[in-house]
């Protein structure tokens, strides 16, 4: 018998017809009674109301200990998501070799290493491999030492000093040594306090490198480029060619890409990225910050697109036409959406029959995990359960929930940078009376719904999964497909169920763009309707030696 089938008969339910409180009580059941109440705030059942309220999902707070979570540190969300992309920047991790490991990044961010003036130093792994000497004494002269080194070899633009949790705990002062050694070199030095023990999760990170990536860098260049629909692109990072996707689609519309945070990124992008008219924000919880602070120092406005699906991307391009409300661009835009849907509704015909009923649940972060139920939508295909590592409140429930959001300590170790209107550079693209105008059509500024208002009622929503819920939802409700991380990846496919790393796509992608949907389609279709899954049984299934049961059942 193949696994998935034993583990629908041990769960004794039909997996069609859970009962999702019944469930969340089943996932609560074997915690503490304090655990279980923290918890039961994390886990909650969707219901949309008529003016798209949602319940209240408790976010953004410290995983409880033991429970095994699949979140990133500070550091990872600084260094590794937001600012490694970035192909002309070098690096530099200060501390021990351990934590320089995701000095090189994994996770298949790429880059056009021909761009610009070829500079490229994303293959390598730069890091001060702090000894116990550099502890016990202090790292300062070591970190000198490898910024100097670096600059020597590589003539790089700028470098970027990222801290480790051992440089917070001994006192380095990262940010007087890339004083000093930018005012040695000429070029652009800074440094990020970014310990991975500072905050909850990743997510402190990504708003540490917003911090310091417009402190140090944006509004360095003031060269206004050539174009008359000039754009930036926030929170897509380029994981297996996404944004060179999106890119040939905006060189197609005869819209001029201005800069991108952080996939296939330079540093004179991010220098320059004030001169543009419109950021768009893709994954919000990552880079809003930027968004926000360029609007209210250089008056630059912002809008949330997704380029996950077929006709989110149509709709996405669509409201960059509604915001420059050109009739050129409207056309260009339509001819472009008229190329390229055929090609994309012929495969969706194709798969669709054999994807059509599946089921499938995410647990991704940034807003991966609300892009990617439109691509599943598009495939008849429904999302039983989501949720983020790192959200907050306001990626779950919309940012109408903002002023309700309480700050607690771990927030407030975040530095919060006071903004105000450049005396000399703040221009509003667009005036009240046409912004107004654009928000009686339908477009809405600085505004995100959030991911719980587009799921239907019923479905699951889980912050911050553990591996003993993760376990237990297969168990109950056997999805077709699960979607999460490379931590989560061989547990899950030891239930015989399939798992599609949307972190970093494993070998795939792109999956943005019209394109891109066309290759999920038919990746999905391949896992799902895979016979090899019925194979997964363990050794000791194949041949017991022993059964018994735990003495609190």
């Amino acid at each position: 018998m193949a696994m998935g089938a034993e583990n629908k008969k041990t769960a004794g339910v039909n997996p069609d017809r859970v009962d999702p409180e019944k469930a969340k009580s089943r996932l609560l059941a074997k915690y503490p009674p304090k655990v279980a109440r923290k918890r039961a705030k994390q886990i909650v059942i969707n219901k949309v109301a008529p003016d798209g309220e949602v319940p209240v999902i408790s976010s953004n707070v410290r995983t409880v200990p033991g429970l095994i979570g699949q979140r990133g540190c500070c550091y990872a969300g600084c260094k590794g998501v937001v600012l490694g992309p970035t192909r002309d920047i070098i690096n530099i991790t200060h501390g021990p070799i351990g934590c320089g490991y995701y000095s090189w990044l994994t996770r298949r961010n790429q880059t056009d290493a021909d761009s610009g003036d070829g500079q490229n130093f994303m293959p390598y792994c730069f890091s001060t491999d702090m000894q116990d000497e550099e502890i016990i004494f202090g790292g300062e002269k070591k970190l000198k030492q490898a910024i100097q080194e670096a600059y020597d070899n590589f003539k790089p633009k700028a470098i970027a000093v990222f801290s480790t949790c051992p440089v917070g705990l001994i006192g380095d002062d990262v940010h007087a040594v890339c004083r000093e050694m930018k005012a040695k070199l000429g070029i652009n030095v800074f440094g990020f306090s970014c310990e991975g023990y500072k905050g909850v999760s990743q997510s402190a990170g990504h708003h540490i490198a917003n911090n310091g990536i417009f402190k140090h860098v944006v509004g360095l260049d003031d060269t206004v480029k050539e174009g008359r629909y000039r754009i930036n692109l926030l929170g897509e990072y380029n994981i297996g060619g996404d944004a060179f996707e999106i890119e040939r689609l905006f060189e197609k519309c005869g819209i001029t890409l201005v800069a991108s945070y952080s996939g296939n990124s330079s540093i004179d992008q991010f220098a320059n990225s004030h001169t543009a008219d419109l950021n768009l924000i893709m994954c919000h919880r990552s880079i809003n910050y930027v968004a926000e602070m360029m609007e209210t120092k250089f008056g630059v406005p912002w809008i949330k697109v997704n380029f996950i699906g077929a006709a989110a991307t149509a709709k996405s391009l669509r409201k960059i036409a509604q915001y420059f409300d050109e009739q050129a661009l409207s056309d260009a835009v339509e001819k472009v959406i008229a190329e390229e849907m055929p090609a994309v509704e012929a495969v969706c015909a194709e798969v669709r029959p054999r994807t059509e009923g599946k089921r499938a649940m995410l647990f991704v972060g940034g807003s991966r995990a609300h892009h990617y139920q439109e691509l599943f939508g598009e495939m008849g295909m429904k999302t039983l359960s989501a949720g983020y590592e790192f959200g907050h409140r306001d990626d779950y429930e919309g940012r109408r929930v903002l002023p309700n959001i309480k700050v607690d300590a771990d927030s407030r170790n975040i530095e919060e940078l006071e903004i105000e209107p450049d005396p000399e550079r703040f221009n509003p693209r667009i005036s009240a009376e046409e912004k107004a105008a654009l928000e009686a059509k339908g477009l809405t500024f600085g505004e995100y719904e959030g991911m719980m208002p587009e799921m239907e009622d019923g479905a699951m929503v889980i912050d911050d999964p553990s591996q003993y819920e993760t376990d237990e939802l297969i168990r109950l409700y056997q999805p077709d497909i699960f979607c999460a991380g490379i931590k989560e990846k061989y547990a899950v496919q030891k239930h015989g169920i399939p798992l599609k790393q949307l972190h970093s796509y494993d070998y795939g992608g792109p999956y943005a763009g019209f394109k891109g949907a066309i290759n999920f389609y038919k990746e999905i279709d391949r896992m799902v309707n895979s016979r090899v899954w019925q194979y997964m049984r363990a050794p000791w299934q194949e041949h017991p030696e022993l059964s018994a049961t735990y003495a609190w059942e």
